[in-house]
């Protein structure tokens, strides 16, 4: 490896940048474009995101400081404010979207053989989503409440990997259970949700695609009893019941059988009732995968905290989705990186050394070779923890 090359050069050497130049010519991206790129642009917005700066005149003054090593880092145009500003306004965000769609592909495949707790040999699925509030002065287009303007980011968590698999942006008046229209349910994974996606109709659709899913069933849940199972209720599970559905527009739109699984968690005492389509794992498994979709509550959690998606470069919601795809370019390149370098390091770790490193000139293994190095995160002692991030 070359010793004279930066860190940020060599860790930008794991984006495919023949895949990005596919997406840029989809968009028709570098029109008219004389000398700041897309690729110039997702290269600073990365740096932004690395970094953690804080607006564009940020950006800028960091990236001038060293203006002379811009050219060996990938940068080829000339960076200021009011170009950046403007490709940011200009350039479709569908670029960066489709690129991701590219780093997600790669990084499913590094992180296939990863274990995340539940011996389990099927894909799994975590699905929520996170609001994130913007200034009424300064976002007129994300109208929500009276008093509240805010966007939704949908996302559905590979839970091999922690990897983001879909991401919807969204108005976030859009109630979230419309977003089960958008996705492609594959057959044999599992689906794991809270019960504000319970629409019987989506989910029997899901079904018949041969898709499991699996989630809470709400406190006016009425039905009736086919048959029960033996359970261990050692291990917490109260009742194993097939179930069917009585109410008229809740039966026609679901009129197969469902799984109900009562279960009481021997910490805390509280009582969960869960519903699923899948009938041949046993109801142990049913309730530890439940408890695994806190990890995509620790992702929203973790990306806020690390990455810029709170506060934004841009006002338009072109340069707001812009921003939010190449943050989730970063998050993907990182793990990527980490995979790769086999690093056994979490990614808030090799997040904070990268911070402070890019412009060194050394291998990228030797930054993270210290054999003290341990950083570790403050976790809430009121949460799981179930991320290794």
């Amino acid at each position: 490896m070359n010793h004279g090359r930066s860190i940020f050069a060599q860790l930008i050497d794991h984006l495919p940048i023949r895949e990005f130049r596919k997406c840029v010519d989809r968009y028709d991206g570098n029109r008219r474009v004389r000398s700041f790129s897309c690729w110039d642009q997702l290269l600073c917005l990365v740096f932004a995101q690395l970094t953690c700066r804080e607006s564009l005149r940020d950006i800028v003054a960091c990236l001038r400081s060293v203006d002379g090593r811009l050219y060996h880092m990938g940068i080829r145009g000339t960076v200021s404010r009011s170009t950046l500003a403007d490709a940011n306004e200009a350039r479709d965000w569908r670029i960066y979207a489709d690129f991701a769609q590219v780093l997600i592909h790669e990084a499913r495949h590094l992180y296939a053989g990863e274990d995340f707790g539940v011996d389990l040999a099927n894909t799994v699925y975590a699905f929520d989503s996170t609001t994130i509030d913007l200034c009424m002065a300064l976002f007129p287009w994300a109208s929500y409440k009276r008093t509240q303007h805010a966007m939704k980011l949908h996302t559905l968590l590979d839970l091999r990997g922690n990897i983001p698999t879909f991401i919807r942006i969204t108005p976030a008046r859009l109630h979230d259970v419309n977003v089960l229209d958008d996705l492609v349910p594959e057959a044999g994974a599992f689906y794991v949700m809270d019960r504000g996606y319970l629409d019987f109709e989506r989910l029997y659709r899901w079904t018949l695609a041969g898709a499991f899913f699996l989630t809470r069933a709400r406190k006016n849940f009425r039905f009736e009893r086919v048959s029960s199972h033996a359970v261990d209720k050692q291990t917490g599970v109260q009742c194993d019941q097939t179930i069917r559905l009585v109410w008229f527009y809740s039966s026609r739109g679901y009129p197969g059988d469902l799984r109900r699984i009562r279960y009481r968690d021997p910490q805390t005492g509280k009582r969960l009732v869960f519903l699923t389509n899948n009938f041949s794992q046993p109801a142990s498994v049913i309730t530890e995968l439940y408890r695994c979709r806190w990890q995509v509550e620790l992702f929203f959690k973790w990306i806020k905290q690390h990455l810029r998606i709170k506060a934004f470069y841009g006002t338009s919601e072109n340069a707001v989705k812009t921003q939010v795809w190449t943050a989730v370019c970063s998050y993907l390149l990182v793990a990527i990186a980490r995979q790769r370098l086999t690093l056994d390091l979490n990614l808030y770790t090799i997040l904070q050394i990268l911070s402070v490193s890019l412009f060194e000139k050394m291998p990228i293994n030797r930054a993270f070779s210290s054999p003290d190095l341990k950083i570790a995160e403050v976790v809430s002692h009121n949460q799981l923890s179930l991320l290794d991030f």
